[in-house]
Parts: structure tokens; C-alpha cells; sequence
């Protein structure tokens, strides 16, 4: 950051795993956060005061992702925002929790999965694109590396939402190009957190790195992306796999 500014970033999906990780790392680099996911954030984060403000807000609806884009657009007036973390996702199971294939499960739950995981992206770019622009700002998609190989445990309503987002994020990066900011993607492997079940302990041999993700991995490279460090990096995902996706 220079000449003293601080730097703006909204996250979403921050309440816990890897959005709440990226969200304390913009925290401990003096950002100041904008957040929302279904869930309250814990209270110990509430008390930062850089965690300017938490919207409890359900994306896969269209209402509710306008309502957010309107209410941090109120917030920041005319400030610039510097970056948007578009991390929130949802990959349903069966009550078996059995993966949800082509074969099962109702066309709507796949419109569901669409909405929240592809759709609310877009919204939210188009949404914050004006502030964006005023700060020159980026735009990190969440994808998966489910969304480049079959997965054996995540479904297919996911797998193809996921696929369908780093499309999304090409042509997005050329459009925003003109804006002056830039979208990349971070699709990440096998990342340890409260949802991982112990069914993922046996893909760790297929990791060349030897051991499962954390969220700060993810999080530590979707902050690098914002940076000037990348200042000349648009239309790429970044594969946070330990090797995983070299098979």
C-alpha cells in the first residue's frame, strides 16, 4: 500500500474455513474487510475494528446478493474498493452423504449449486465494478480443482459450477481489463478444514507435497494476488494443490 491508504477488500462466504482465513489475512495486513456469508463471524473478529462490517446474507438468492452489493456500496461511498474475494461456495450431498452425481439428484438442486457458485460471482463483479475501477482494484474467483478433473467426492452440480466460474473468470479478466482491474483464480486441492470428512485422508498420497491444504495457504495466495506484486497477472487460476492437480 502507499502513501498511507488503506486498502478496501470484500470477502465472501467469511464466516469459517477458507473465507474466514482470507478475511484475517487481509485483517493482519491492515485491510479493511468487508464480509458476508450465511453465518455470523466469530465475536473475537467483530472486535477488530478493521472488520468494518459483516452482512449475514444468503448469495444464492438474487435478492439477497443485490442487497449485499447495495449495502457495502452505501458504506464505502465514494471509496475506492481494492479487491473482491468471490469465495463463497456450496457442494450438497445426499443425507447418505453420497457424492450427487448426473444421474441423481433434482435439476433444481443444480440451479441452486449454479446460483450461489457461478452466478453470485458475476452479480457481485458487476455489482462492485464501479468501485473497482476507482481503485484499480481485483477480483479473486474461488474455483476448485474439482472443476478440472472428476472428484470422488465432490458432485457434479459442483464440479461443473466450479468449471463454469474458471471460464467466467477468463472472460472476465479481459472486459475488466478496461476497467484497469484484473480477475484471477485460486482453485485450491485438498484444504483441511471443519467440513473435510476422513474419507479425504486417503487422496493424500496422490499429493505430491505429501499432506492436506490449510487455509492459510489459500489464503496466503489470494492476498499475493492483490497485490502489486501481481500487478501484471490477469486471466490466470493458481492451483493451491500440493501437486494434486498434476495427475
Amino acid at each position: 500500500m502507499s502513501g498511507g491508504e488503506v486498502h478496501t477488500v470484500v470477502v465472501t462466504g467469511a464466516s469459517r474455513g477458507i473465507g474466514h482465513a482470507i478475511a484475517r489475512r487481509f485483517l493482519a495486513e491492515g485491510w479493511r474487510v468487508f464480509t458476508c456469508a450465511r453465518a455470523e463471524v466469530p465475536p473475537e473478529c467483530r472486535r477488530d475494528p478493521n472488520w468494518a462490517h459483516h452482512v449475514v446474507a444468503d448469495l444464492a438468492d438474487p435478492a439477497g446478493a443485490e442487497a449485499f452489493v447495495a449495502e457495502v456500496t452505501r458504506l464505502l461511498g465514494d471509496s475506492p474498493l481494492h479487491a473482491l474475494v468471490n469465495n463463497a461456495g456450496v457442494s450438497p450431498k445426499t443425507p447418505y452423504r453420497e457424492r450427487l452425481g448426473v444421474l441423481n439428484g433434482s435439476i433444481d438442486g443444480w440451479k441452486q449449486v449454479f446460483e450461489l457458485n457461478f452466478f453470485a460471482p458475476l452479480r457481485l463483479a458487476r455489482g462492485f465494478g464501479a468501485a473497482l475501477h476507482r481503485g484499480r482494484g481485483s477480483i479473486v474467483n474461488i474455483t476448485s480443482i474439482a472443476g478440472h478433473y472428476v472428484h470422488p467426492f465432490a458432485g457434479s452440480a459442483y464440479s461443473t459450477s466450479k468449471a463454469a466460474l474458471s471460464g467466467l473468470t477468463r472472460e472476465m479478466a479481459v472486459e475488466f481489463a478496461q476497467l484497469g482491474v484484473r480477475v484471477n483464480a485460486v482453485a485450491p486441492g485438498e484444504i483441511r478444514t471443519e467440513m473435510i470428512s476422513a474419507e479425504y485422508e486417503a487422496l493424500v498420497p496422490r499429493i505430491p507435497l505429501e499432506r492436506m491444504g490449510t487455509t492459510d495457504d489459500v489464503a496466503g495466495t489470494v492476498f499475493r494476488l492483490c497485490t502489486d506484486d501481481f500487478a501484471y497477472v490477469t486471466g490466470t487460476e493458481v492451483f493451491v494443490t500440493g501437486g494434486q492437480h498434476l495427475y
